[in-house]
């Protein structure tokens, strides 16, 4: 069971190869769950100001299977997976007619705002579609890079008001293009598996360093790190990139 939208891809969501960029694509399937949170009687808005909780997340894994470009009809389906603890995970899928063009697995933390502690999923339920995971490889863990990887530090990115969420934070849907700005080389390529850990938060003013390694093995993966000036690792990232 889910809950899907439906969508035109726009021309300002692609890259100078008319790929749809990965954080946009982030952005369709997380404004789903948004969409979905509103109809159920969850406005995230009144949720944080109202409530005073947010949902902040912890790590998504995204496989896309072909690139997609503007004005495509795509539908973005979204459900959730019952769990227990502190951790909350929505899986999303994304169609391009009859194909099945990406899909992700995203694990969030509640969180209550003025004490700064977590809530348990049994203490926040909703009425919200459940179903299975689609991919039990799909399931993210945390990225960890081994200590003697050698990181190569390929430059530096402050944090503006673009950026921004309501939390005055990076949101996590920037994190995306950011990293393909730092790729040896975007030129012809897409991503084709992206896999994120945000481990601290990134706040107006921050100015990041990135470091970047590449990966073993066949194809086009890097590894990438993000660090703000007092040493704390905001972001571990893995990703994969294909030529068409």
């Amino acid at each position: 069971m889910y809950y899907s939208a439906h969508y035109r891809t726009k021309w300002h969501d692609t890259d100078g190869d008319g790929f749809l960029r990965p954080s946009a694509l982030l952005v369709y399937m997380q404004e789903t769950a948004n969409i979905q949170c509103r109809e159920y009687g969850m406005d995230l808005t009144d949720l944080h100001h109202v409530e005073g909780k947010g949902f902040l997340l912890s790590r998504i894994m995204v496989k896309v299977f072909a690139p997609l470009h503007a004005y495509e009809d795509i539908e973005v389906r979204t459900w959730c997976i019952d769990n227990k603890g502190y951790n909350f995970i929505r899986c999303f899928s994304v169609y391009r007619g009859e194909e099945q063009v990406a899909l992700a697995v995203s694990h969030w933390a509640l969180i209550d705002i003025s004490e700064r502690k977590m809530i348990r999923t049994t203490d926040f339920r909703r009425d919200f579609p459940y179903g299975d995971l689609p991919d039990e490889t799909l399931l993210p863990g945390r990225v960890r890079i081994p200590a003697d990887t050698k990181m190569e530090t390929v430059g530096s990115r402050a944090i503006v008001y673009s950026d921004l969420d309501f939390n005055r934070h990076m949101n996590n849907t920037k994190y995306p293009d950011m990293i393909c700005d730092f790729l040896p080389s975007m030129d012809g390529h897409w991503v084709t598996s992206l896999s994120l850990s945000y481990l601290r938060e990134a706040a107006f003013g921050d100015t990041l360093t990135v470091s970047r390694a590449t990966k073993d093995g066949d194809g086009e993966g890097y590894l990438i790190r993000t660090t703000r000036p007092d040493g704390a690792v905001c972001l571990e990232a893995e990703v994969e990139l294909s030529v068409l």
